[in-house]
């Protein structure tokens, strides 16, 4: 199957032979004729599986199929991300690819970026001959409206990327509030790797007949991507880490970690012993963290300390290796930390490290995503307590196990507390 197949413009075809396309993805063949046609589309496929193209392509084709109008140009297309790194990312391959479209001597469609952690005034003032396609995050937009910079009543087409984190990321109210300044005529598009009840009760309201397009987790989990399961004591991950990337030469690694305090605390840990590691996360500034991530890519460092928050968006190609040194809180987590390796076809390497004390957090994820690894051991690291032993421990209620990000529905979280105290008022009101 070639992207001719599909219905693309000829322009669209060889912008995605020189961005190095070869064939379209299992998501990208269903999701770019169904968008064409002017249907809903529901789709579930993992994280570096070609979501972007799959909607951003038909979008392009679309627009480009309208009068452009004068220099106001009036916003037809909005994409919702959750993250800054994310809305970055996919405006930047929407202006590379609008340009290719429209040529040499052709009249472009204007794509603007809108997110969060630097000045608003320039993206102001990049709005003032408006925008005929924006991605943003949900609070940098209703910013944007709020100073009077975008209107959203002519808006066409709606995508929801990576649905999930918007409403796990706590967006439900600005969302609520960018959709009711929608007009109810539009095609909606909602793209995630995982569609859990909140995210499936948003689809059910927002898509009438929708195609529905479900990758199954043999398309969603290439077998490029090996999957590892390290068994350490806790107190010498550090030391098996460092082994590791020494050991095996490795360039480009990306290390999950809990916090944001971890993720100082570790980088710190291995430059000292050094191994050229830096931290990224959701606590330095928008420039810093743009910063390190050029930095990252160039080769400057060989391991960039994250965590889930900051990581959601990271699109580097040829990514090696991903090391969950603290697991993941979530199934869901998990599934987006490996997804930043073996992407677009490249073989890639997901690691997780395991205790005895984080054993039962790990059996569930497994448990969840239907994986059945064995821990193996590194010589000279073999667990002085072993996880056969996990079994045997008594559980202590209330105590997160080091290694874990808490595990995720053990323990009622703000959030959590707060939407329970808001249906039991709705209750009470019935």
């Amino acid at each position: 199957m070639s992207f001719a197949s599909l219905g693309l413009s000829n322009a669209l075809v060889n912008a995605t032979r020189e961005l190095g396309f070869s064939t379209p993805t299992p998501v990208q063949a269903e999701a770019i004729p169904a968008i064409l046609s002017g249907a809903d589309v529901q789709a579930q496929a993992q994280t570096g599986s070609g979501k972007t193209a799959a909607y951003a392509l038909p979008l392009l084709q679309g627009l480009a199929s309208q009068p452009l109008g004068g220099y106001r140009r009036q916003l037809r297309a909005l994409v919702l991300v959750p993250t800054r790194e994310l809305a970055l990312q996919v405006g930047e391959l929407l202006q590379d690819l609008a340009a290719r479209q429209a040529g040499p001597a052709g009249k472009a469609l204007r794509v603007q970026a809108l997110y969060g952690g630097v000045s608003i005034n320039p993206q102001l003032l990049a709005l003032r001959g408006g925008a005929d396609l924006v991605v943003a995050t949900p609070g940098r937009l209703l910013d944007v409206i709020e100073h009077n910079g975008l209107q959203l009543d002519q808006v066409r087409q709606l995508v929801l990327d990576e649905a999930d984190r918007l409403l796990d990321l706590g967006f439900a109210d600005e969302l609520d509030r960018v959709l009711k300044q929608l007009p109810a005529q539009r095609q909606n598009l909602l793209f995630s790797a995982t569609f859990p009840a909140a995210v499936q009760g948003l689809a059910d309201a927002l898509l009438h007949e929708p195609v529905q397009i479900r990758i199954d987790e043999q398309q969603q989990t290439p077998a490029s991507i090996e999957q590892q399961l390290i068994a350490v004591d806790v107190n010498r991950r550090i030391t098996l880490l460092q082994h590791l990337v020494e050991d095996k030469g490795w360039k480009q690694v990306l290390v999950f970690v809990a916090s944001q305090h971890g993720a100082e605390q570790l980088a710190d840990k291995l430059y000292s012993r050094g191994v050229y590691a830096t931290a990224f996360h959701g606590g330095l500034s928008q420039g810093g963290r743009r910063q390190v991530l050029d930095e990252f890519k160039s080769g400057r460092w060989d391991l960039l300390v994250t965590t889930d928050l900051a990581a959601r968006g990271i699109d580097i190609s040829g990514l090696p290796v991903v090391v969950n040194y603290d697991l993941p809180r979530s199934p869901v987590d998990y599934t987006h930390r490996i997804g930043r390796t073996g992407r677009a076809g490249s073989s890639g390497l997901a690691i997780s490290l395991v205790s005895a004390e984080t054993l039962p957090h790990w059996n569930l994820i497994a448990k969840r995503q239907g994986l059945q690894l064995e821990a193996e051991t590194v010589a000279g690291f073999e667990p002085l307590q072993p996880l056969e032993s996990a079994a045997s421990q008594p559980s202590r209620p209330g105590k997160l196990p080091p290694g874990t990000g808490g595990i995720k529905g053990k323990r009622p979280s703000k959030k959590d507390k707060l939407r329970a105290a808001a249906a039991a008022a709705a209750a009470k009101d019935q």
